[in-house]
This record gives C-alpha cells, sequence and structure tokens, in this order.
C-alpha cells in the first residue's frame, strides 16, 4: 500500500487529537511555525494538512488570530415539505418547528427590518416574483436563532402594489404580523396547522397561498454572514428561495433563506403517512 502523503498524515493525526478531546472544541491550534516544527514539514504541507481538516468541518480560520477547533453545534433538522399554505415564511416544515419546542429549544426572531425603497431586488427574486425591470417591492428582514445559536437569516420580498393597490399596509410596518407583537408559539401553531403571519395577512387581502416551490443552491457566505454566523469563508451556506403562489397560480412572495451547512440538515418527504424520522 502506497505510503500516505505527509499533509495527510498530519491531518489525521490531527483529527484524531480533535476527536479524542486532547484538542478541545474552541481552543486555538499551534501556529504553522510551531506545526512545522513539530512534524519537521514545510509551511505549504503544514497548510495543506489544515485545509483537509476545514474540508471536513473540523476547524475554522480567523484572520489574524489563528486555527480553532469547531465548537459542534447540535445540527438543526428542518423538514422542508409541509401543507402547502402553510403561515410560515420560507425553509422551515411545521414538523421541525413542533420538535423545537418539544426539545425545548427556544426559536426566536429579530423584529423584522423593512424597506420599502428597493427599486431593483436581485435577478433571482425578479425573475421568479415575474415583475418588470424597476417595479418597487417590499423587503422584510429577520435574523433567526435557536437556543441563541444564529440559525438562519431570512428575507422576504413582496410586490409593493401590494400595499399601495391591495390595502396590505402592515407590510411596510417593521413588526412581526401576525394577532400579538411577537409570533405565535410553534407548537401551538403546527398542531392546529393553522396559517399565520404575513400568509394569513395576504388572504385576507384577495392573495391566498396555494402552494410554494422550494429552490435550493449552496455558496460561499459572505461578510455579514461571516459575521452574523460567526463563521469562516469555507463553509458552505444553503440558500433556500421559496417562491409561494396565490389561487391564480401567481408568485406572491419570494422567500430568501440562508442557513450554514455546519449546524442544518433537511429532510423532504415525498407520499403519504410516512412513519416520523428518527434523529
Amino acid at each position: 500500500m502506497a505510503r500516505q502523503p505527509m499533509y495527510q498524515q498530519i491531518a489525521d493525526e490531527l483529527r484524531g487529537q480533535i476527536e479524542s478531546g486532547e484538542l478541545p472544541q474552541g481552543s486555538q491550534l499551534p501556529t504553522e511555525l510551531e506545526l512545522g516544527d513539530k512534524y519537521k514539514a514545510s509551511r505549504n504541507t503544514i497548510r495543506d494538512a489544515i485545509k483537509q481538516l476545514i474540508a471536513l468541518s473540523l476547524v475554522e480560520t480567523r484572520p489574524g488570530q489563528g486555527t480553532f477547533v469547531k465548537v459542534r453545534v447540535d445540527p438543526f433538522v428542518t423538514i422542508l415539505t409541509a401543507d402547502a399554505n402553510t403561515g410560515f415564511g420560507g425553509g422551515e416544515g411545521v414538523t421541525y418547528l413542533s420538535q423545537v419546542s418539544a426539545e425545548h429549544r427556544k426559536p426566536l426572531q429579530s423584529v423584522p427590518k423593512v424597506e420599502t425603497k428597493l427599486l431593483y431586488p436581485p435577478d433571482p427574486v425578479l425573475l421568479r416574483l415575474r415583475l418588470d425591470p424597476g417595479t418597487q417591492v417590499v423587503l422584510r428582514h429577520q435574523e433567526r436563532y435557536i437556543d441563541d445559536v444564529p440559525w438562519s437569516l431570512q428575507t422576504s420580498f413582496y410586490p409593493f402594489s401590494f400595499a399601495t393597490e391591495g390595502g396590505a399596509t402592515r407590510l411596510l410596518v417593521a413588526q412581526n404580523i401576525g394577532g400579538d407583537e411577537h409570533e405565535p408559539d410553534p407548537a401551538q401553531v403546527s398542531s392546529a396547522n393553522r396559517v399565520t403571519g404575513a400568509v394569513a395577512y395576504l388572504a385576507e387581502h384577495g392573495h391566498e397561498q396555494k402552494g410554494y416551490r422550494d429552490w435550493i443552491t449552496a455558496r460561499a457566505p459572505d461578510d455579514n454572514e461571516q459575521r452574523f454566523f460567526g463563521v469562516g469563508p469555507e463553509i458552505t451556506m444553503f440558500e433556500i428561495f421559496r417562491t409561494a403562489f396565490d389561487q391564480d397560480k401567481k408568485p406572491m412572495r419570494v422567500t430568501v433563506t440562508v442557513f450554514p451547512a455546519d449546524r442544518n440538515q433537511f429532510i423532504v418527504n415525498v407520499g403519504d403517512d410516512l412513519p416520523d424520522p428518527e434523529y
């Protein structure tokens, strides 16, 4: 059997130290110079070994600070499939939110940031809403947490005409849309399977959500996402574009939700009466 390259041998040894706890979560790895002296290896060899550990999501680099063992986060398992007229915005399923409550996790959302002066939304949003270039939209943005851990970033786009011509003026107000100031308890919502929030509000104004399409992509994080999630540039971001359609099969909303891959997993169910997943 061929001998493994030096960088792979170093990566395997460091991986063993991380998995055994010899290098605890959150601890800093020795510097490249120190590792080079220890293993009698060049700096490029050490860097290749570190790249292996980064690819395995075992360590992360922090500019100007060094390389650190990643703190493991219990993954948040999201069921993307849900009832067609679910009141949830995008990238989450009612079954998952109920599980969060059952496990005594605390889903939290920031008060929405509302922008109404975005004349040119990103092309992927413009195309999905089937709007002409230059059409104004309402943008509602939220930061979302579970157990105080940043979970996802969610931005919803609505045609500005919904507020100006359709009377749905609460889209323009920077607060959660619902019966109360705060979002309803997710477990109560899922058990009742009722429509809430902006989806229910728009139904009152003639736009009843009858279905949605999720389009999932993956990319590197931007600077804001690195700061919010506390990750390095090597972490993959899942980006889910949820386009909701009304009773006339016209797009009524595009919700873009960004999830870091180091703490999120997804389930898609196909078929009826499937048993609950085992976690």
